[in-house]
């Protein structure tokens, strides 16, 4: 199994995919900013680094993340001022690519959003667009970089239970945070199998782990 740090462990959807990677026998560290976040990951069975990516150059993030097998970014900042979203969405998760391919990292999953991409077609005054434009080129970023890379694009989030996904491509769509965490855990243990796809989808009635597979 696989040593695994979390970037953005904090998250709603990491808690849940750092209980499902330490099910399946994965050694799982959070990394987190704010330290009284630190038993809430604790208690997935992660174990915890306190360290703020926004702020850390990328020799600081390549010092974070060497000795990793995998790295999952699913750190963002949350619907802040524009500023931000471009400094964590955009110039951090790119800074963490950058430090992944220097330390060896062998697997980058980044965890995105349904449309993301070069023609993700947000108007520039939609309050959507700074988030759409970070996630664009932090993908474009990440598919370019000679790392091992898998790139989740899952639909509008709820908190409804875990069950199986679609890939089509119909917008409009939704799938429960549990799902993507299943997701996550899923493309970390079947690495051969997921490097080097963009999997995009919504909730619905097919197995993750033989989407996941390519079956």
């Amino acid at each position: 199994m696989a040593q695994v740090l979390v970037i953005g462990a904090h998250g709603k959807i990491a808690l849940l995919a750092e209980r499902l990677l330490v099910e399946e026998g994965h050694a799982v560290t959070g990394v987190v900013r704010n330290p009284d976040h630190a038993d809430d990951v604790r208690a997935t069975g992660a174990s915890v680094t306190v360290s703020d990516v926004e702020n850390l150059d990328t020799a600081g993030i390549t010092d974070l993340v060497s000795g990793f097998d995998a790295v999952v970014w699913s750190a963002g900042a949350g619907g802040g001022s524009p500023e931000r979203t471009y400094a964590v969405d955009r110039d951090a998760a790119i800074r963490t690519v950058d430090a992944a391919a220097g330390a060896g990292v062998q697997h980058l999953v980044m965890v995105s959003y349904f449309g993301a991409g070069p023609d993700h077609g947000v108007s520039p005054d939609n309050g959507f667009f700074t988030y759409a434009e970070a996630k664009s080129a932090a993908d474009a970023h990440l598919e370019a970089a000679p790392v091992p890379w898998t790139i989740l694009r899952p639909s509008t989030l709820t908190d409804g239970p875990e069950g199986g996904i679609t890939t089509d491509d119909t917008e409009g769509r939704e799938v429960p945070r549990a799902t993507v965490a299943r997701v996550i855990a899923s493309v970390v243990t079947e690495r051969a199998a997921s490097t080097g796809r963009i999997i995009t989808f919504n909730e619905g009635d097919q197995d993750v782990a033989r989407v996941v597979a390519g079956a």
